[in-house]
């Protein structure tokens, strides 16, 4: 079967969750429920949330979560970010991702978004490529820490 001749891309819903959960949990092997509630709270609360799921034969196999900027740490409303974004294991490395990001950013760019940031671990090498391969560079902002 080819995944990507049969993935269908729509907005992430509410009832999305438990799906949600499960790929989140087989990803990092671990089942953050109340996390994931509280992201999707705030994905039906917002109108600056754009946030979408692929679905194979009618099942949610993988999401992104996205949102534009409201000047948060000095930038303007023209920047997108992803925050989060999960492929069932079983589906990773078939291009579902690549579609979901390219759903996403063409989403952002028809609101008017002209950069869009994200943050990966400097350790997270697969990450890393995936991003790089997406046309992602190494921008200006430089994230700080303080650990108490």
């Amino acid at each position: 079967m080819n995944t990507l001749e049969n993935v269908n891309i729509r907005s992430l819903k509410k009832e999305d969750l438990e799906t949600i959960v499960e790929i989140d949990g087989r990803v990092l092997g671990d089942k953050r429920r109340d996390y994931w509630e509280r992201k999707l709270e705030r994905v039906d609360n917002r109108f600056s949330q754009v946030s979408l799921v692929a679905e194979v034969e009618g099942n949610v196999v993988g999401f992104i979560l996205g949102d534009v900027s409201g000047w948060e740490f000095g930038v303007p409303n023209t920047i997108g970010w992803i925050d989060t974004i999960g492929v069932d294991p079983i589906y990773q490395k078939k291009g579902l991702a690549t579609a979901l990001a390219q759903e996403l950013i063409k989403k952002l760019k028809t609101i008017g978004v002209k950069t869009i940031y994200t943050l990966v671990s400097w350790n997270d090498w697969d990450l890393l490529q995936f991003f790089h391969a997406m046309g992602f560079t190494r921008g200006d902002m430089i994230n700080l820490e303080l650990t108490i």
